[in-house]
């Protein structure tokens, strides 16, 4: 039975919206709402703090304001409730990084068809050039500052003492871990690029003599340990099977006995064909990436379980965007 019932409408709209997104992109990257703040301005005012055309800058404000965006009146345009949260850069809530990524990821998605008949990537680009460093490791902090704080609150890690947080960017798991257990210590693997900004973010918290930073490539490098805990959030969507199952018997290895493994992904039912976001995540990787894709449970508890760890769960937990976390010991 099917889902959904497509007429011809949604499919249009479906295909078209990326005329949306892209309107989104441009205001983003061109500091529309960020400009507007809590003020009131014309086109023409806007235009100029801008350094935008006068009617380009007015068409744009003109879709921004019917997609519910920004508001129009008589005086100019200013922001709606929701971008003065969101979309200004210096908001608590900001997430104008992550939009930035997904602009950068645009060129690739284009070119879908080809990697599905080639089976291989077509984005070109590396996610450490030009601005991309940025918008990445921004947006991946962002999203993860929304769930860290709420994880470290559910998560037992009562009388563990040292943590690896691999592949964890910024750090931003390992820093709310730390905050809520006063023993415990961490270290962040990761690539050699990601070390200023991990750095950067770790002092910000006050945790420099809590948490340090080893340069690696989990794929390539061996993993010291030992460990009691290792958090792995969202790597495994990055490789194939083979250097998955890799990455955890590293990973296992590194830790004592008793030891506790997590991994956090984007993650599909059994079919592989739901949820939505798990779904279409999956064709994100095929263009990005040599081999990465979305698991299923199953397929992940198999792979600890291959690589020496037991005792696989599944906890009660479900992130944005359908993520989950499946642990397990040594």
């Amino acid at each position: 039975m099917e889902k959904v019932k497509w007429e011809i409408k949604d499919i249009l709209g479906l295909s078209g919206i990326y005329w949306q997104t892209c309107t989104l992109h441009a205001a983003v990257k061109l500091e529309i709402f960020t400009l507007l703040r809590d003020s009131t301005l014309s086109a023409v005012e806007l235009a100029r703090r801008a350094g935008t055309n006068d009617r380009a800058t007015e068409t744009l404000c003109n879709a921004l304001a019917a997609m519910g965006l920004i508001t129009k009146e008589a005086g100019g345009f200013h922001n709606s409730e929701s971008a003065r949260k969101y979309l200004i850069k210096d908001s608590a809530g900001y997430i104008g990084h992550m939009i930035m990524h997904h602009h950068y990821l645009v060129e690739a998605w284009a070119k879908l068809h080809e990697a599905v008949r080639n089976g291989k990537p077509v984005r070109k680009r590396s996610v450490f050039e030009d601005g991309e460093r940025e918008a990445f490791l921004m947006g991946m902090f962002t999203l993860a500052m929304g769930i860290a704080p709420r994880l470290a609150e559910e998560l037992d890690l009562s009388g563990r003492a040292n943590l690896l947080d691999l592949g964890g960017g910024p750090g931003t798991y390992a820093i709310h871990f730390c905050l809520k257990n006063p023993e415990l210590k961490a270290t962040v693997f990761d690539m050699q690029e990601t070390r200023p900004f991990a750095q950067k973010t770790i002092a910000r918290f006050g945790l420099n003599d809590k948490i340090t930073f080893q340069p690696g490539d989990y794929t390539k490098d061996p993993i010291e340990g030992p460990y009691d805990v290792a958090w792995l959030s969202h790597i495994m969507h990055g490789e194939g099977p083979d250097t998955c199952l890799a990455i955890l018997k590293k990973a296992v290895r590194a830790l004592r006995p008793g030891g506790i493994i997590m991994i956090h992904e984007f993650i599909l039912d059994e079919n592989l064909a739901s949820p939505l976001f798990p779904a279409i995540f999956s064709l994100n990787m095929l263009v990005a990436t040599k081999d990465g894709r979305a698991y299923s449970e199953g397929q992940l508890s198999e792979m600890l379980l291959e690589a020496g760890a037991r005792d696989v769960e599944r906890l009660d937990f479900q992130g944005p965007n359908d993520s989950g976390i499946i642990k397990a010991r040594v």
